[in-house]
């Protein structure tokens, strides 16, 4: 690993963040992922908690016009994409794992732009005993023994503290599914890992495979060839974008004719 690698625990994420997009400059992330000074961001905690929700909720509103579930249900389709390619792109990249829990997220919510993620300083960074990481004695990472380990720790802090919270708390506020709020993260996930392709290690499908199995979302997409064979996301539910007052069928739609 590039010794550069081993001094910044979230360097193999941004390096791949900008293989994909060819740029820092990322609509639904803070540049180079940390947040040094966080003022006017606030945890994703506070979205848990319902504190800060209703600010979210009324920027989708005011963003899509559609009604309260399509516009909700189209926002949380943006921000569990950028909440977690950076953990599923640093799994795939290098086996490192920005540990992605409420308290350590932080969310821009002001409305000149879209929701806009990143990562506290001192988020902690889970990663393998043979990564140079391990060797730093760095406060913020945490070794784990093997890679089954670390692909709990991904489950329990992305999924069972962030998101699944999170899709209970936007629930009290607007009729929503649940397999279709988990259908816009798989398919997600899905969609960043092949979008990275070039820029990982190994068959994409398998990491996607990997991902979704260990989430327990595999069962809400399909990976299909697409037009030259290439791997294509097909989601099982939907996002709700037709709702919307410009009606939307993202490809891979369940509802496409």
């Amino acid at each position: 690993m590039p010794r550069q690698h081993a001094a910044a625990p979230l360097a193999p994420v941004t390096a791949t963040l900008r293989a994909m997009f060819g740029t820092d400059d990322l609509p639904g992330l803070a540049p180079g992922l940390l947040v040094a000074d966080d003022l006017g961001w606030a945890p994703a905690s506070t979205l848990i908690d319902g504190s800060r929700l209703p600010d979210l909720l009324a920027d989708a509103a005011r963003r899509w016009g559609g009604p309260p579930h399509g516009s909700a249900a189209v926002a949380w389709k943006a921000y569990s994409y950028w909440a977690a390619l950076p953990v599923v792109l640093g799994w795939a990249a290098a086996r490192r794992v920005p540990l992605a829990v409420p308290a350590d997220v932080l969310v821009d919510l002001g409305p000149q732009r879209p929701v806009t993620l990143g990562l506290r300083p001192s988020t902690t960074v889970a990663v393998l005993p043979g990564d140079p990481l391990a060797l730093l004695g760095l406060p913020q990472v945490r070794i784990v023994a093997d890679e089954a380990d670390l692909l709990r720790l991904l489950r329990a802090t992305l999924l069972d503290a962030h998101l699944a919270p999170l899709i209970t708390a936007i629930q009290r506020e607007v009729r929503i599914g649940t397999r279709a709020l988990l259908g816009s993260v798989a398919s997600g996930i899905a969609h960043g890992i092949l979008r990275a392709a070039d820029a990982l290690p190994g068959p994409s499908t398998q990491t996607v495979q990997t991902l979704l199995g260990v989430l327990d979302l595999a069962d809400l997409v399909d990976l299909v060839p697409g037009p030259t064979g290439e791997p294509t996301v097909q989601r099982r539910t939907c996002c709700l974008a037709f709702t919307l007052p410009s009606p939307k069928l993202c490809q891979g739609c369940c509802i496409r004719s």
